[in-house]
């Protein structure tokens, strides 16, 4: 059909090749059927369509499963069992090393996220922090008098306290002692006609509604308690950290042979603040052995930045590390550019051993490019030291301590020279009250 119309349209032969090409595409084909192709072509493209579609459902099932799988993982390691086996996260591998052995406490005792241990659970949420580190040489009588004095001046009213241990089981039933002798003494006030007691006790601080806050805290697992549970006491939570809990690695065991608390404390202030840095307001750095508090230091600070930072003075001009109070902000800050320095000056000193705490925060707190972002506050007030006996006897009376100032009595220090006479002064004038001597130990 295609060759009889070619021949009778001669005439117009432009158009019928054209005409032949549309319908006779495949006209030099050797078999002379021009749909023979067809099916194979059909064939292959219907081939290609199923393997493609093959493998876009491969690729699809792969990247759901991958989904499924983090999504899984995640939720093991953000969920705190209610058994007695806490969820491991891989971190927690490396304190096998420092801690192996060590008695862990029970999964309702763990502080947070499977960390630390909780003394005693606050009331509500705080929005002012106490970290208190307690150094080796810290003896049983230093450690009882801070945190008896602790309570007792009323910044536990609002404040949340953390303390740092080289090793918590040492201490451990005596700081659950002092807490219930605290609760004791509490319960005996409200029972009494008795408001106020020897060395800043006073019950109003702890008793008083102060806002409508009664969010929980973030420490320990949530409990339920009655609506005007809350009302009636107020007060913050103690808990406890072991150094190798928040820095697992001992990160400047590389630079120097011995970490001391004293140091190693920097290293850990980064990895705790840093998951409480929407928790709280205000941070106080202590240090247990050699301070003590008799009011509330945070009235210093409360009314300023976040960035700012409080720092003291030693009587050799150097700025004193013992206390240190600030913004949440500038103390996370700061501990982190301490941790670097430390680090620093120790690579720079032939002696490893020769790195003083003070002489690098000193250091640090003069270099103002290592103190961007942090708005220093003070460096000149030196802590008062009860350096005599007579000095402490002022706080003898509740008039006594009205009368001085609560600026120069929120803390002391405790020197050397009579470090033991304190301690026992201030106990005998505990004891010496009919009511407290009823629920302290070694009265």
């Amino acid at each position: 059909m295609g060759l009889i119309s070619s021949t009778k349209e001669t005439k117009n032969s432009g158009r019928g090749m054209g005409f032949l090409f549309v319908f006779f595409p495949d006209h030099h084909n050797n078999d002379g059927s021009p749909s023979s192709s067809s099916p194979a072509t059909t064939l292959f493209r219907t081939r290609s369509s199923r393997l493609l579609l093959s493998k876009a459902q491969s690729t699809i099932s792969i990247c759901i499963l991958l989904l499924l799988l983090t999504l899984f993982l995640f939720t093991l390691s953000t969920f705190e069992p209610s058994s007695g086996f806490p969820a491991v996260s891989p971190r927690r591998f490396l304190l096998t090393r420092d801690v192996a052995g060590t008695r862990r406490p029970p999964s309702n005792r763990f502080a947070l996220q499977g960390m630390g241990t909780l003394f005693m659970r606050g009331t509500k949420s705080m929005h002012d922090l106490i970290v208190a580190h307690i150094a080796s040489d810290t003896t049983e009588d230093d450690l009882r008098l801070f945190v008896r004095l602790l309570h007792r001046s009323g910044v536990t009213s609002k404040s949340d306290v953390v303390l740092l241990f080289s090793n918590s089981q040492r201490f451990s039933r005596l700081i659950e002692e002092e807490n219930n002798s605290f609760s004791k003494l509490v319960d005996l006030y409200l029972n009494s006609n008795q408001t106020d007691s020897v060395w800043g006790f006073n019950l109003s601080r702890f008793t008083k509604n102060q806002s409508k806050n009664t969010s929980e805290p973030i420490w320990g697992k949530k409990i339920h308690r009655a609506n005007n549970e809350s009302d009636e006491l107020t007060h913050g939570s103690v808990v406890g950290f072991d150094v190798a809990e928040l820095d697992p690695e001992n990160s400047l065991s590389g630079f120097m042979d011995h970490v001391p608390i004293t140091l190693r404390r920097w290293a850990c202030y980064p990895m705790l603040l840093g998951r409480l840095r929407r928790n709280f307001k205000h941070v106080m750095l202590v240090d247990a052995k050699t301070s003590l508090l008799l009011g509330d230091p945070f009235t210093r600070i409360r009314n300023r930045s976040p960035e700012s930072v409080l720092f003291f003075s030693k009587h050799t001009n150097k700025i004193n590390p013992a206390v240190i109070i600030g913004g949440a902000k500038g103390i996370r800050r700061l501990s982190s550019a301490m941790h670097t320095e430390i680090a620093r000056a120790t690579m720079e000193r032939k002696r490893k051993s020769s790195v003083s705490e003070s002489g690098v925060l000193s250091q640090l707190v003069g270099n103002v490019h290592m103190m961007k972002g942090i708005e220093v506050v003070g460096t000149s007030e030196v802590i008062a030291e009860a350096s005599s006996l007579a000095e402490l006897r002022t706080r003898n009376s509740a008039s006594a301590a009205a009368a001085s100032p609560i600026k120069s009595r929120d803390i002391i220090q405790r020197g050397n020279s009579n470090h033991f006479d304190i301690t026992a002064t201030i106990m005998k004038r505990i004891c010496s009250s009919e009511l407290d001597s009823s629920v302290y130990s070694y009265c």
